[in-house]
């Protein structure tokens, strides 16, 4: 929902140049972005990622562009932007969620631990495929960062919604309006690598049996988890009913790192109580503990000061806990008394002309469909 609205606000721009683009605009260009994205994620694998490669390349394009543009001016301009560069709030909670939007613009990375199922070789290609894209991403952004301070002030990048523009506007002069182009054309590959990524997500999550089993589905044919992904879309849909920016990256970063700290903390506790399960890729114990520590103070910082942002990121995450013992726990333990997940199953299966990936899962829900629908006519009959 974030990079869509973010995609949508860049892609309006040129259309709006004097005056800020309508809101409502802004929302349905950014559902449209996800319908159609969605979309193609269900018809092809393959489409979605030769959509990733172009926009990708589009993508560093304008990223390499921009940093150019930027040394260009920081060796022929005065550096005055940089005067006072630690002026600033310092207060726990503004720390906090400055964080907060600086490590959302270097995410990314880590959603190709996402798909290691589908991922060649994963114990040899994930660390490498890791230590290439964290230099990559992480100098990249910081060298962007530095162009954008230099040309832009203060007061400036504080007033604009989209400080690329106001970019490209100071130094592209005539053909400014490929910077917000260019951008657009970066996030919309955005949404679709989290589209992608996320969808997988639920897919393993129901695999394991964490989620209600139709997550798991995927096309007879495309092999596309289709449920995943239409249910990731209605989600980020949902979302856009608000189109403040900074309000969902809030949230969303502290679900997020309170969710991270609980893995770490988890993958610490497997460490001490089965020390001798085996662990592919193993690091020193001293590299998660700091890392659990970063990830408390993101979360608990700007609690001192909004305490009610955290409570909605725990109702958020304590929501699934009812969901997970009605659609997964009562499901395996009660099979005949919850007719309506069997229901779902097949009407997802029938809808969306697909089946589980393991075949003895399959066999089993068929047959249980089938004591079902018997126990509904033998009854029927009976009456």
């Amino acid at each position: 929902a974030i990079v869509a609205l973010t995609f949508a606000q860049y892609a309006v721009r040129p259309f709006f140049e004097d005056c800020e683009a309508p809101e409502s605009a802004v929302r349905l260009l950014a559902a449209v972005c996800l319908c159609f994205l969605t979309a193609i994620n269900c018809i092809s694998t393959k489409w979605a990622m030769k959509i990733q490669d172009v926009f990708t390349i589009a993508k560093l394009t304008a990223l390499v562009s921009i940093i150019l543009a930027g040394m260009y001016f920081m060796a022929t301009e005065s550096l005055d932007n940089f005067n006072n560069p630690w002026e600033g709030d310092y207060a726990l909670s503004s720390l906090a969620y400055a964080f907060y939007s600086g490590l959302f613009a270097f995410g990314g990375w880590n959603y190709l631990n996402f798909v290691t199922e589908e991922l060649e070789n994963p114990y040899k290609n994930l660390p490498r495929a890791i230590w290439i894209a964290m230099p990559m991403v992480t100098g990249i952004y910081v060298f962007v960062n530095m162009a954008y301070f230099a040309v832009v002030s203060r007061q400036e990048m504080l007033a604009s919604i989209a400080v690329a523009v106001s970019f490209g506007n100071r130094m592209f002069g005539s053909v400014a309006w490929l910077i917000p182009i260019f951008v657009a054309l970066s996030t919309f590959g955005g949404v679709n690598g989290i589209l992608f990524t996320s969808a997988r997500l639920f897919s393993t999550g129901a695999q394991e049996g964490h989620l209600p089993a139709w997550f798991s589905l995927v096309h007879v044919d495309r092999q596309t988890p289709i449920p995943a992904l239409i249910f990731t879309c209605i989600t980020s849909i949902i979302m856009l009913l608000s189109a403040n920016v900074f309000v969902l990256i809030n949230y969303f970063s502290q679900i997020l790192w309170l969710s991270v700290a609980a893995s770490i903390a988890g993958l610490l506790w497997l460490r001490i109580s089965k020390p001798n399960m085996p662990r592919p890729i193993r690091v020193n114990l001293a590299l998660p503990i700091i890392f659990l520590i970063c990830c408390l103070g993101l979360v608990l910082l700007p609690s001192f000061t909004e305490p009610f942002n955290l409570l909605v990121g725990l109702a958020i995450t304590l929501s699934g806990v009812p969901v997970y013992y009605v659609c997964v726990v009562w499901r395996s333990n009660k099979q005949k008394k919850n007719v309506i997940m069997l229901w779902i199953e097949r009407g997802c299966q029938i809808l969306f002309n697909a089946a589980f990936v393991d075949c003895h899962h399959d066999r089993k829900r068929e047959r249980e469909f089938s004591e079902m629908q018997t126990s509904i006519e033998d009854k029927s009959v009976s009456h």
